[in-house]
């Protein structure tokens, strides 16, 4: 379609534009020239951002793309400017600050909190960034190693392309490097996401309390600048907070840089509960903000005023008419 179309006017529609044309799940030409089989890069971001950094891409090693082709979509990325033209924030380098540093040079955010009015960065999926801080990557690990492992069959080796968790083929992926038992190494990926969870879910709690304080302090007449480093400190907790989160296998990739991420996320939400805290000594209230009863995802979802019941009638509608034409257009196309 990038090539029918062009790149900018790929980027510049809307998702549902090309609904007829993509209907098929990640194919061969994704990861692999059709001619050879050889990996290839096909998605333009990634070449883009290898090239602002001063990096030529053609020349990553073999074992570099088993990684690289993940990194296509398995990334943090934005779409820049009025055009929307699809870009991965890694001018300044792949970790959390230094993305976070790109963003608020371009004065970028996603979205403004409706709560806290904090101008806020959504994190996609950072996967291969933070993998990239971690011990396997340092090994020269790539992607395919562990979620890809080699396999025989007829006497050819080739990549296994039932793409999963490690954790469902121990003996062809841990086993292959370390010596330990199947439950030590499947214990060990636990133990790790356990305590991971334990440090996220105290930053949640801290974030959700800073929102809603800072709704609080807002209602009593707290002007922008006495708001303005609150508001901040909640942005870059959120974004440390969503960075973790939205990094599936994070705890396993990575598991001391995601620690680190986090446990910076609670520190920078507690100095924003502070901060707020001050703006409202200065409007005269000493007491604990209340807090109101979120305790259900159905409570909070009412508390901040999303309308799930059409929400949902919205999805049932997409699904009983827009995806149906689809099929229909794609089947008429010779698409399926």
């Amino acid at each position: 379609m990038m090539e029918s179309v062009g790149v900018e006017s790929f980027y510049n529609n809307k998702w549902a534009a090309f609904g007829s044309e993509i209907v098929n799940p990640i194919g061969c030409a994704d990861c692999h020239e059709p001619q050879n089989m050889n990996l290839q890069i096909s998605r333009p971001a990634l070449i883009e951002a290898f090239q602002r950094q001063g990096k030529d891409i053609s020349k990553a090693t073999p074992q570099e793309m088993r990684s690289l082709v993940c990194a296509q979509c398995h990334v943090e990325y934005y779409f820049k400017g009025d055009g929307k033209y699809l870009t991965f924030p890694w001018d300044k380098g792949l970790t959390v600050e230094d993305m976070e540093k790109y963003y608020d040079e371009a004065d970028f955010a996603d979205y403004t909190h409706k709560l806290s009015r904090a101008r806020i960065l959504k994190a996609q999926h950072p996967g291969y960034e933070i993998a990239q801080s971690g011990i396997h990557a340092q090994r020269d690990v790539s992607c395919a190693d562990c979620h890809m492992p080699y396999k025989s069959e007829g006497g050819v080796k080739f990549s296994d392309h039932h793409v999963q968790s490690p954790l469902a083929m121990i003996d062809r992926t841990c086993q292959v490097c370390h010596r330990e038992s199947e439950e030590t190494l499947r214990n060990n990926v636990y133990e790790r996401q356990r305590k991971a969870n334990e440090a996220r879910t105290r930053l949640e709690q801290e974030l959700v309390r800073a929102h809603i304080e800072a709704k609080f302090a807002w209602e009593r007449g707290a002007t922008d600048e006495q708001m303005k480093d609150a508001l901040a400190l909640i942005r870059q907790a959120q974004w440390r907070w969503d960075f973790g989160v939205a990094s599936h296998g994070a705890s396993f990739h990575a598991p001391q840089e995601i620690q680190r991420i986090l446990g910076n996320g609670l520190d920078k939400a507690l100095q924003a509960r502070l901060a707020i805290s001050k703006v409202l000594a200065l409007k005269g209230y000493m007491d604990e903000v209340p807090m109101p009863d979120i305790s259900t995802k159905e409570k909070a979802q009412k508390y901040i005023g999303l309308d799930m019941a059409a929400e949902h009638s919205a999805k049932d509608r997409f699904l009983k008419e827009a995806v149906p034409l689809w099929l229909e257009k794609a089947k008429a196309g010779g698409r399926i």
